[in-house]
């Protein structure tokens, strides 16, 4: 009863989380959003493992910052997120530049400290 009552609350944050990231029709990509699709992968940014793959929570979370990365400007503000991910856990960057690639995503830009995001 109580893992059927955990399940339920989880599908409620998923779905609450969604139509969060979906209510951003003309604006512009937040960090916070980049930051917590992102945070799936903490284990492998921080540690090297597990290495992520299609389908895991890490995946899905590089998926979805490919979906929200749809116009010229959301996709600057994603990479500007990254980046500025990147400068915070430089010691972590080459980690985060590989979760595209890990998870077959293509975000259309490199995730690189020297990449011009403009």
């Amino acid at each position: 009863m109580q893992s059927h009552k955990t399940l339920i609350a989880i599908s409620i944050s998923v779905l609450l989380t969604w139509l969060g990231l979906f209510n951003w029709a003309s604006a512009e990509v937040d960090c916070t959003t980049v930051t917590t699709l992102v945070s799936s992968c903490s284990s492998f940014i921080e540690h090297g493992f597990p290495d992520p793959m299609p389908g895991s929570p890490c995946c899905e979370g590089v998926n979805s910052l490919n979906v929200i990365a749809d116009t010229t400007e959301n996709k600057q503000s994603v990479c500007s997120c990254l980046m500025d991910l990147i400068s915070t856990y430089n010691t972590n960057a080459t980690a985060i530049a590989t979760l595209p690639g890990f998870c077959g995503v293509a975000l259309g830009f490199v995730i690189d400290p020297n990449t011009d995001c403009s």
